[in-house]
């Protein structure tokens, strides 16, 4: 059977919690782990091989420009040289998706804190990267044959 386009989820139900607080001015959330390798070439084949020895994990997210949450969450602790680690928790819940999805972000560094970006007849926004090492997966969507 073909793929149903209903059961294709939809960003719009997703939702982010950041140290347990939800964060409803949030417009989009990301996250990925990139591999990190190194080439192996192999007497005897022209192709070059790899090896994985290790990864990253990559983020970012956007908020709506309606309060001062980073700034609250993060800004003295840049100013006194401390680390900040934050969970971030994805959940994304289509009702017309088989099923919900939720991912937490067990220790999200953001990469830098911004202060001032507006533009005049433009909707507020703030863009938030990140990386992180650990994660885990608290619900996922099991594939369906269609």
């Amino acid at each position: 059977m073909a793929l149903q386009s209903k059961h294709v989820i939809n960003g719009t139900y997703g939702e982010v919690w950041l140290d347990g607080d939800k964060v409803s001015e949030a417009k989009a959330l990301s996250a990925k782990v990139e591999k990190e390798k190194e080439d192996v070439p192999v007497c005897g084949r022209s192709g070059i091989d790899s090896k994985t020895t290790g990864y990253k994990g990559k983020g970012s997210v956007t908020l709506y420009k309606v309060n001062s949450r980073m700034m609250l969450k993060i800004s003295d602790a840049i100013k006194n040289g401390e680390e900040v680690r934050l969970q971030i928790l994805s959940a994304l819940k289509d009702p017309a998706a088989y099923s919900a999805e939720r991912v937490i972000i067990k220790d999200a560094d953001f990469d830098d804190l911004t202060l001032i970006d507006w533009e005049v007849k433009k909707l507020g926004e703030v863009e938030c990267p990140f990386t992180f090492t650990d994660w885990d997966l608290l619900d996922t969507i099991e594939p369906k044959e269609e």
